[in-house]
This record gives structure tokens, C-alpha cells and sequence, in this order.
């Protein structure tokens, strides 16, 4: 249009255009074949730098790229959970990068047609972008893409800690678990931010524990061998009132093999099946009258060669006949909160296969006790029957103690 003009009334083309540069937003793309005089102007008179707003840059040219950029250059407190997108609509464009002051790139992807890169990934809070690149008209001429803009500072920063361990190799119980230093209000929101990838097809769900902890479990124990990654993508997302992520993080673990364990209060035994086989039965000891060790499925969740046991933890204090301070239990693996162990207990042989002694632990001979601590990884299930005391949620990873429907239950997006 504005061409068609120039070829009909040059003259006062030239006063519009001056016009038009003095009163709209400056250019956020130079032609790299013409000469930046007059060449482009925006096409939003008065473009303003609040959020949302893009920065445009029509060609004289019908043929030559159209730079359209959102936000606009020079935008403040714009939303980290808003893309970024650049467009032309002539020609193609070439390559984009987004990029935060601090040199942290920002992935996109561009449409089949190469008119349009989105990008891919939430930004930062109180972060200033950089957007540069090239694109290319149906004249072959490039021009290229150049604007800055500032993301809104957030009131506090979301942030994640995980179990397991990127590259650990973990048990076929084992949960994945996000810790936040923030309280979550819009769970949703960030739980569409968190991904899990397994090797072979896996059916899991997230669930959430408290408004500070997500976990993820498998409808069924994960199969041996599988390598599961999490993407937890959360930066940028806003995790309700002014909390908004602050980082993504990526881990990868892998499953060990299948050694599920299977503990009979009432039968004073345990056995141990690995990858669906039996491998060892063993004569047990557990929690007294007054000391019921708990029914249901534990996880294994720490592993002590050695381990001071002092009753004063569960509140038993010195003096008290129950009271105990032992500084080296051996092959010692937490399977609760509170305070329940499977372990070496050599005072207690007498009444291993035959009668309940210990304070709640599980315990066994020393020899039994090495052999099963060499078999087992953190995350490995020990499945508890016989008593009328269960577990209870949280007390460790309790994952595994209601049905999976009841479980997904509690997926902010079920």
C-alpha cells in the first residue's frame, strides 16, 4: 500500500513518512541490502512497551521479510509464561536466538513453513532478553531481527529438589519425588510442566503429598532395567500469587534389579525374591507388644554400614527400661520416618524365627544382614505382613500403600 503511494505521489509519501517516524515505536529490524534511512517504519503508530505488545517492521517492499516480533522492543514486565514468537510474513525466517543477560539461551521451534519461531521454553523473572537473528525475503534480501525486553520480577522463586540422584541406579519402589521451597498453589500449572520419560512404556501418575512435594510412582513396580528421565521445565511458570519459577532441571536415573522382600511379623521370617525368584529365607525378630512394627509396603530409603541407634529419638529417655544407645548397628537400612530399620541384631539370636523382641525394627543375624544389605538399592520394597499396626502416609515413602486409582486420585490434573 505504502508503496503504491510512493509511485503516485512521492512528494507527500515523504511527509507521511516523516511522520511516521517521529511518531511511532523505533525499528526492531534492519535491512542488511538497503540503506536504513526511510527504508522501514513501524506499523503500530505509538506502540506502546507494555506486555503483550509486539514490535513490527513492514517492508516497503511487498517481497522483502516482515519482521513481526511479541513482546515489543523494549517491553517491561513482561510474564515469563508468555512465548516469545517471532513472524514474517514474507519470505522465510532464517535463525532466531533468545537469549537472557546472563547468555542463557532460550530453544524455540519455527513452523513448517519457516514464517513463524516459537519459543519452546518458559523465561526468567527479572531477566533482560535479547532477540537476534535473520530472516530472508521472497527478493532473497536479509534482514535482520534485533529487540530487547524485560521479563517481571517475581515476589519469590520456585525451586526443586529431586530424588533420586541424576544417575543414580535406584529400587523398583522407588518414587520420584520433587521437594519445592515454595509453597504451590497452582498445582496444575506446574504439574503440566513436569514430564516423565521411561525406555520401555511405563503407566505412572503425579500425586501430590502436600503443597510442597509432588510424587510420581508406576501403576506397578518398574521394570528392571528401565532408564527414566524427568524434565521439570518449571521455569517460568507461574506457581500461583507472585511465585514463579526461577530454573528447569533435567534428571536421569535407572532401575536396578527386581529384589522385593516380603517380612512375616507373625512368622518371625523374611523372604527375599530377586528378579521373581527366591533367594534367601531368613529367621526375623520384630517389634514387641508396646513396639508393633507397622504392616504394609516400605521402601528402603537409607543404607548404614554402621549406625548409632539411641532410643532418646523416639523418645525413650535414659532410665527407662526400654531405653537403649547402641553406636554400631550394623548393615543398618531405614524403612521409615520414624525410626524403623532392618539390621544386624546379634543380641537378639535367640529369638530370630521365633519370637517378636526388638523396639519395631526387623532384625537378623549378622551374616543374614550383610547378605541382604549387598542385595538391595535405595528404593528396593520390603513388603510387611502380620500386625494390625500400618503405615502410616508420609511416614516414609508410602507411596505404595493405597490403590493406583486412589493415588492419581491425587494428580492435580486428574
Amino acid at each position: 500500500m505504502l508503496s503504491s503511494t510512493v509511485r503516485k505521489h512521492g512528494l507527500a509519501v515523504a511527509g507521511v513518512c516523516m511522520m511516521l517516524l517521529i511518531g511511532t515505536a523505533c525499528s526492531d529490524t534492519k535491512s542488511a541490502d538497503s540503506p536504513p534511512a526511510g527504508s522501514q517504519s513501524s506499523s503500530t503508530p505509538g506502540a506502546s512497551t507494555t506486555p503483550g505488545d509486539d514490535s513490527s517492521k513492514p517492508a516497503d517492499d511487498p517481497a522483502a521479510a516482515n519482521i513481526k516480533i511479541v513482546p515489543a522492543k523494549g517491553a517491561s514486565a513482561v510474564r515469563p509464561d508468555k512465548p516469545v514468537t517471532v513472524t514474517t510474513t514474507a519470505g522465510t525466517i532464517q535463525d532466531v536466538t533468545l537469549k537472557d543477560d546472563d547468555g542463557d539461551k532460550v530453544s524455540g521451534t519455527l513452523n513448517s513453513e519457516k514464517s513463524q519461531w516459537t519459543s519452546a521454553e518458559g523465561l526468567k523473572p527479572g531477566a533482560t532478553y535479547t532477540v537476534s537473528g535473520t530472516a530472508q525475503g521472497t527478493d532473497g534480501k536479509s534482514i535482520e531481527i534485533d529487540s530487547t525486553f524485560t521479563t517481571l520480577s517475581a515476589g519469590s522463586s520456585l525451586k526443586a529438589s529431586v530424588a533420586p540422584l541424576n544417575g543414580e541406579t535406584v529400587g523398583v519402589a522407588m518414587p520420584i519425588q520433587i521437594f519445592w521451597n515454595r509453597s504451590v498453589t497452582d498445582k496444575a500449572a506446574v504439574e503440566k510442566r513436569l514430564k516423565v520419560t521411561t525406555s520401555v512404556p511405563v503407566e505412572g501418575t503425579w500425586h501430590w503429598m502436600n503443597a510442597k512435594q509432588v510424587n510420581y510412582r508406576p501403576k506397578a513396580y518398574w521394570p528392571a532395567g528401565t532408564k527414566v528421565t524427568v524434565d521439570i521445565n518449571t521455569r517460568g511458570v507461574n506457581a500461583g500469587g507472585d511465585v514463579w519459577g526461577a530454573s528447569s532441571r533435567k534428571i536421569s536415573f535407572t532401575i536396578g534389579r527386581s529384589v522385593v522382600s516380603h517380612v512375616d511379623v507373625a512368622k518371625h521370617v523374611m523372604t527375599v525374591a530377586i528378579g521373581g525368584k527366591l533367594a534367601r529365607t531368613i529367621p526375623i525378630t520384630a517389634g514387641k507388644d508396646g513396639f508393633t512394627t507397622r504392616s504394609g509396603v516400605k521402601v528402603i530409603m537409607e543404607k548404614f554400614k554402621t549406625k548409632r541407634m539411641d532410643a532418646a529419638t523416639i523418645g525413650i529417655k535414659p532410665g527407662d527400661p526400654n531405653y537403649y544407645n547402641i553406636s554400631n548397628v550394623q548393615w543398618a537400612q531405614r524403612v521409615t520416618s520414624s525410626g524403623e530399620f532392618i539390621h544386624g541384631a546379634p543380641w537378639s539370636s535367640g529369638s530370630q524365627g521365633s519370637a517378636n523382641v526388638s523396639h519395631g525394627c526387623v532384625g537378623m543375624s549378622l551374616k543374614d544382614a550383610q547378605w541382604f544389605f549387598g542385595q538391595t538399592l535405595r528404593g528396593d520394597p520390603v513388603v510387611v505382613t502380620g500386625t494390625s499396626r500400618h503405615m502410616e502416609t508420609g511416614n516414609g515413602w508410602t507411596d505404595w500403600n493405597q490403590s493406583y486409582s486412589s493415588y492419581k486420585a491425587g494428580s492435580a490434573l486428574a
